[in-house]
């Protein structure tokens, strides 16, 4: 990021992000917050400040649980339903390993943090628990679209 007057970092953050969006460098989901401060080199303050700006504008929205989308794209549902998904896989059966965090990150391109809750809801319905090692395996199989279990 170039330097600039702290009080308009955010701005060219923003225009940063406008640019990369109208181009269709970004065209679904923003990366992570995390992932933005690092690439911009500036607090987490600044970001989200930025974040807001186009949010005000009309160009991104925030999803609870899924992160930041260009407006009108990507699937908005919560991150814990995403990863639910991967239990109604064909072929997934009671026992078989679960993906780690790292990967889980990866595939979503969502924070570690988001991940972590996903996983805690999941452990706390009794779908996914503490396996062999230190990895987590699969405990019961989501009914329906829900994240209930039978």
């Amino acid at each position: 990021m170039p330097e600039g007057s702290p009080r308009g970092t955010y701005l060219e953050v923003s225009e940063s992000l406008r640019a990369k969006i109208s181009k269709g460098e970004i065209t679904e989901a923003l990366p992570s917050q995390a992932a933005l401060v690092s690439d911009y080199g500036v607090s987490r303050s600044t970001i989200e400040r930025a974040l807001a700006a186009l949010r005000a504008e009309g160009v991104i929205e925030s999803v609870q649980g899924a992160g930041w989308f260009v407006v009108g794209t990507g699937d908005r549902r919560p991150l814990v339903e995403k990863v639910t998904d991967l239990l109604r896989a064909e072929g997934v059966r009671v026992g078989d390993r679960f993906p780690t965090e790292k990967e889980l990150c990866e595939r979503f391109g969502a924070s570690r943090t988001a991940v972590r809750s996903a996983i805690a809801q999941m452990e706390g319905q009794g779908l996914i628990g503490k396996g062999a090692a230190r990895g987590r395996e699969v405990r019961a199989l989501p009914v329906g679209r829900g994240t209930q279990t039978a």
